[in-house]
């Protein structure tokens, strides 16, 4: 008789196989070869990276984008090629094996990842999706997913952004994690003079999300903007938010989330705005704005500001509502179900992150948004 708690190994023979001639993992029946340069066929991609299990599938950047000496590669290649020096005086400087017991275990045993780079002067006006360095223009797309297996997942992830003088990234990330992953990811960008980070970010899935992405602000005018939605279902705790360090004089900060909870979903948002003694001058506003669609949900609002100086303007404002009656019976007057109805809401409440992503990526948000809400009526 076995043991209550034996769990038995994940056969994942069933989910990969070894392309000898190609050296890359693909899914059999899912991420296939086919599809992967499909996407990378798209006009509105300027480079495609694809990962499995942590291990290289597919990564193609055009070529166009190429001659310009962008550099888009997968990191173990970044470590052991021509562009090792490089990586090696960034990667895990920013976010240290000392921050915490999951940056240690990150440094430890990371896997997969990939590595961008581009030079001074150059503007990249389509997007890379997939260690980042940056003294330019980019607007990077990262998509997380996984499978649900009968074992719980755990994601340490890390991204490191360097922006250099007057360079700008928008980085978007879409997670849509199965609800049996642990996700504590870590995200840092440090942002030079005139640099700006624009971070978009949408969670959905996952057991439990740890996810405060920090904006070190450290040149004369550097900006940092965050814009961001959880989404908490039956089961979830998703504790999310974003985290400012102020350490030039005139710099500035935006923060702009939105949080849905439903089925005894657990939504805390965390923000950290810190402003030093030589940040003279600086600028921070915090906006946050809750929606729970039944009794039994949960959302929490934890905003922390540390101002060492008098000459700054912070400021901080939460709300918190309900679906309003009136308005799901206005939907419904016009041939609108209910449960479409209460779906076409929320999503209208999301659309601070739809509307800065790409359409595709847009459309990718809302579909998101329908399945979670399918059912929820009530």
């Amino acid at each position: 008789m076995k043991e209550k708690t034996y769990v038995e190994d994940v056969d994942r023979n069933m989910y990969d196989f070894r392309n000898d001639e190609k050296d890359a993992y693909r899914i059999k029946n899912g991420l296939t070869e086919d599809i992967v340069e499909k996407i990378s066929e798209e006009n509105s991609l300027a480079g495609v990276g694809a990962q499995y299990d942590s291990e290289l599938v597919y990564h193609n950047v055009r070529k166009e984008v190429e001659e310009q000496g962008v550099i888009y590669t997968d990191m173990e290649s970044a470590l052991t090629g021509k562009y090792a020096d490089m990586v090696k005086d960034h990667f895990m400087k920013l976010v240290t094996p000392h921050d915490h017991k999951f940056a240690a275990l990150h440094g430890a045993v990371w896997s997969g990842g990939s590595f961008v780079y581009v030079p001074k002067g150059v503007s990249v006006e389509i997007p890379l999706q997939s260690y980042f360095r940056l003294s330019a223009s980019l607007h990077f797309i990262e998509g997380c997913s996984a499978p649900k297996y009968n074992v719980a997942n755990l994601h340490a992830g890390c991204v490191e952004l360097y922006i250099g003088k007057n360079a700008k990234l928008r980085y978007s990330t879409i997670e849509n994690w199965s609800k049996n992953m642990y996700n504590l990811n870590t995200k840092r960008a440090k942002v030079e003079e005139g640099g700006v980070i624009e971070w978009v970010s949408g969670s959905f899935g996952s057991h439990v999300s740890y996810l405060y992405p920090m904006s070190v602000l450290n040149g004369e005018g550097a900006r940092s903007e965050f814009t961001g939605i959880t989404f908490a279902g039956k089961g979830q705790n998703l504790d999310t938010g974003c985290k400012v360090v102020h350490n030039a004089p005139k710099t500035s900060s935006y923060v702009n989330t939105r949080s849905i909870s439903k089925d005894g979903g657990i939504s805390t948002f965390r923000s950290s705005v810190v402003v030093s003694a030589k940040a003279k001058g600086s600028k921070s506003a915090v906006s946050c704005q809750s929606l729970m669609l039944d009794d039994i949900s949960r959302s929490d609002t934890i905003p922390a500001m540390d101002i060492r100086t008098k000459d700054a303007d912070v400021g901080h404002e939460a709300k918190i509502g309900r679906i309003s009656d009136d308005a799901v019976f206005y939907l419904m007057s016009r041939g609108i179900s209910e449960e479409d109805a209460r779906a076409l809401i929320v999503s209208g409440f999301a659309d601070n992150v739809s509307k800065e992503l790409p359409l595709e990526y847009a459309v990718e948000m809302n579909n998101l948004i329908h399945l979670e809400m399918k059912g929820s009526i009530g």
